[in-house]
């Protein structure tokens, strides 16, 4: 069996044993499950039911947390030509779980299995596009 490419290309050493990386396997998602982070996010969840109706809280809020990250990102290149250290990291990292958690929870509000319906169905995509020559565009039917 070959071994999984690494999603994490960017920073990881292909020397190292991926083993335990988020990857992708014959298109399928490998290593940690998106769906335990969503079951297990529910438990941090205080606002579920609390507005009516509840989901456009959660849309929004995703919102503002997307916003935070492109804030970040705005301040590094402005403050920091783009260089990104490990303070940068840690901070970018807890916007992206702030993100991630909005997704989680937009996905369990909508019964979305956050594995399969979000991010499989996702790379499925992109990888029906990559294979069809039509990454490039705009439409979500391409």
């Amino acid at each position: 069996m070959e071994k999984a490419k690494c999603l994490s290309r960017f920073y990881c050493d292909d020397n190292q044993d991926c083993s335990d990386c988020i990857g992708v396997e014959d298109n399928e998602l490998t290593g940690f499950p998106f769906r335990s982070y969503q079951e297990l996010s529910g438990e941090t969840d205080i606002a579920m039911g609390a507005t009516d109706p509840d989901f456009l809280y959660y849309a929004l809020k995703l919102a503002g947390e997307a916003g935070e990250v492109a804030e970040k990102i705005g301040k590094l290149m402005r403050d920091n030509n783009g260089f990104v250290d490990d303070k940068f990291r840690e901070e970018i990292a807890k916007e992206l779980g702030d993100v991630l958690w909005y997704l989680a929870r937009l996905s369990t509000r909508f019964n979305l299995d956050f594995d399969k319906d979000v991010a499989q169905r996702n790379l499925d995509k992109l990888f029906s596009r990559r294979d069809r020559g039509v990454l490039h565009g705009s439409g979500d039917n391409r």
